[in-house]
């Protein structure tokens, strides 16, 4: 496929190349970026909605702020592809999100342009509030700007950062990028005029006479003058909310029409008024590709596509997603126990509880993105004798940790977690990688623990927490296919704290926690090969351990090895120290435990992925062959 003509966007190697752009240059700047950033994504795959809709304030801060002397910090940065190919990497962005390429967010150490890294939402503004106070501290002179979406404004975090911000009154700049929340008037020649007017120096001017006059007036009359001035512009322009936290707001402006944005951005750049501003920007995700217009949320985040019909790539059919598993298992379960809703924070589709909520709308509850509210949330329903089921991404997780030991595992509240993409994640790398929900959740006291081997098993997990009605429980699974195993027609509760044995051997245990199973089935084989009988077994549970199972490996075999997907301090640990406490590593055990290396594994294939993390059948082999001295563990290089 032949690539867009790209003539103005190919004379810019970094921002400062556009400071000199005519408007008409930097229209034509904006329509080329969008036909590349097409043209890429088609190819890598990754987020698409939001980077065009973001195209030309993209353009239009890099034409005004002298960045990266000033900072510009891209809230999540999903948003932030058009970014990135104009800050040096266009060379290098078809490389997006592949193994060594760029990384699919912002990243320190991938360019002097991002200057705080971010995949997880809401936290430019505490970042941005933080680089500024520092710049004061410091006597420097610098603009920091932060962009956040509207679905980020859900955060609380968001608000602590304004309510900061306000109080502080460090001069920062935040632009709000409203694609969804329609909490605006229309956006027009009218808007456009009132925003270029209330950020002019002139109006400023005025305003800070009026205020200085204001301060000699009775203090009630200098009130209510004060109140007078901000509810008038926030009745013409919808910015009271954030008037009353501290901030000076200035729009809606049409996010896509430079005529607008270039003037207001510069009028804001050069006022002298200090403390906080937040801009108001309106954008249509999608926003210049028909399909990504059309279906905003199913191009959000998108597989590889054909440009010209929009048309993703699929992969061939397969076993259904662990998640898609998840979700029917628990609508089979709430067709049962009426008691029974789910909680999700801004990602209905990501757990598959749209589907849930397509059967039970009355049962299910998106709270926007906070996950401490969606924990406490569920914590309370579960103390008036609901049976919530919360289902959080396990680095999403990681944001609600003092709810869930403070409201749910002290109080013993019967919430059940369903923690997806627990372990590597491919192409979402560090940032989205559940590597520490086995080690974070595993060391409260109460809480069951699991992790399905396969989608047969997460069907019978989604049945045992149902079933667990006085303590917290977890289930944790992957992203991406099961492995192909038929599903069972209802779930079972299984046995709390109990394993299975899938392979009986006499030399070498294999003990398995969640979905490395068939690679530890796959290392008894070619250990069998060699003449190394093995014991495979499935712990189902890293909380409550199998005690039972556990110490009778530790007897009868000279060999053990556990391996689970998941951080060191997880099951492993559990495991191991058990066995110290009964005296079973006394007696010439050779004890190895295979966890996530202590690092942070980038982006690549989950393939790729595994192979880093020493977690596949080779690597489990040569674990085995090392600790009987047969032949030394092999050294994976690391790619950093």
């Amino acid at each position: 496929m032949v690539r867009p003509r790209t003539p103005t966007l190919d004379r810019v190697d970094e921002p400062r190349d556009l400071r000199n752009f005519s408007i008409d240059q930097l229209r034509d700047l904006a329509g080329e970026l969008r036909a590349e950033l097409v043209d890429a994504v088609s190819v890598t795959g990754g987020h698409l909605g939001a980077s065009l809709g973001v195209v030309e304030l993209t353009v239009a801060l890099h034409a005004v702020f002298e960045t990266p002397h000033d900072r510009l910090i891209w809230d999540v940065g999903h948003q932030a592809y058009p970014h990135k190919i104009l800050t040096g990497r266009r060379g290098r962005i078809r490389t997006l999100r592949q193994g060594g390429g760029l990384a699919g967010f912002t990243r320190r150490s991938e360019s002097v342009y991002d200057p705080f890294g971010a995949a997880h939402s809401s936290t430019s503004i505490s970042a941005g509030l933080g680089m500024a106070v520092a710049r004061d501290l410091k006597g420097e002179d610098r603009h920091v700007v932060c962009v956040i979406g509207d679905g980020a404004m859900s955060a609380g975090m968001a608000y602590e950062a304004m309510n900061n911000a306000g109080a502080l009154r460090s001069r920062l700049l935040v632009v709000l990028n409203d694609n969804d929340m329609s909490i605006a008037p229309p956006v027009g020649a009218m808007s456009a005029y009132l925003s270029r007017l209330i950020s002019s120096r002139r109006f400023l001017s005025l305003r800070e006479l009026a205020a200085r006059m204001a301060r000699h007036f009775p203090r009630g009359i200098e009130r209510t003058a004060r109140r007078a001035e901000e509810f008038a512009r926030g009745i013409l322009t919808g910015g009271t909310l954030f008037e009353e936290m501290g901030f000076y707001y200035v729009g809606p402006v049409d996010g896509h029409n430079l005529d607008h944005l270039l003037p207001v951005l510069r009028n804001l750049r050069d006022a002298e008024e200090s403390g906080p501003i937040l801009l108001h920007v309106v954008t249509q995700k999608g926003k210049g590709y028909a399909p990504a217009e059309a279906a905003p949320d199913k191009y959000h985040g998108v597989a590889k596509f054909n440009v010209i019909t929009g048309e993703q790539a699929k992969a061939p059919a397969g076993p259904p997603s662990y998640t898609k598993v998840f979700a029917d298992a628990l609508i089979q379960e709430a067709e049962k126990d009426p008691r029974i809703v789910a909680i999700t924070a801004a990602m209905p589709s990501g757990t598959g509880l749209d589907r849930f909520a397509k059967r039970f709308p009355e049962r299910c509850f998106d709270v926007g993105i906070a996950e401490q509210h969606a924990v406490t949330f569920a914590a309370g329903l579960a103390a008036e004798g609901m049976a919530p089921f919360c289902a959080i991404y396990s680095t999403f997780l990681q944001r609600a940790y003092d709810q869930v030991v403070h409201d749910v595992a002290i109080q013993s509240l019967p919430v059940r977690f369903a923690i997806d993409r627990a372990g590597l994640v491919g192409a979402d790398g560090a940032t989205h990688a559940g590597s520490f929900d086995l080690a974070y959740l595993g060391c409260l006291p109460g809480m069951v623990l699991m992790a399905p081997a396969d989608e047969a098993e997460l069907v019978h997990m989604v049945a045992t927490a149902a079933a667990i009605g006085d303590r917290p429980s977890a289930f944790r699974y992957p992203r991406g296919e099961g492995v192909g195993v038929a599903l069972p027609e209802t779930g079972v509760p299984l046995a709390l704290g109990r394993g299975r044995v899938l392979r009986e051997g006499s030399k070498v245990a294999l003990l398995s926690l969640g979905t490395r199973l068939p690679e530890a089935l796959a290392a008894a084989e070619d250990l069998a090969a060699r003449g190394l009988s093995a014991t495979v077994a499935d712990a189902r549970f890293a909380k409550p351990i199998d005690a039972e199972l556990i110490e009778r490996l530790a007897r009868e075999h000279e060999v053990m090895v556990v391996i689970e997907e998941g951080a060191i301090g997880g099951f492993a640990s559990h495991v191991m120290q058990h066995l110290a406490r009964k005296g079973l590593l006394d007696g010439g055990l050779k004890f190895r435990p295979l966890t996530l290396p202590d690092i942070f594994i980038d982006h690549d294939s989950p393939r790729a992925q595994i192979e880093v993390a020493g977690l596949d059948a080779a690597h489990i082999v040569q674990t085995v062959l090392g600790a009987l001295g047969a032949a030394r563990p092999k050294i994976v290089p690391v790619r950093s």
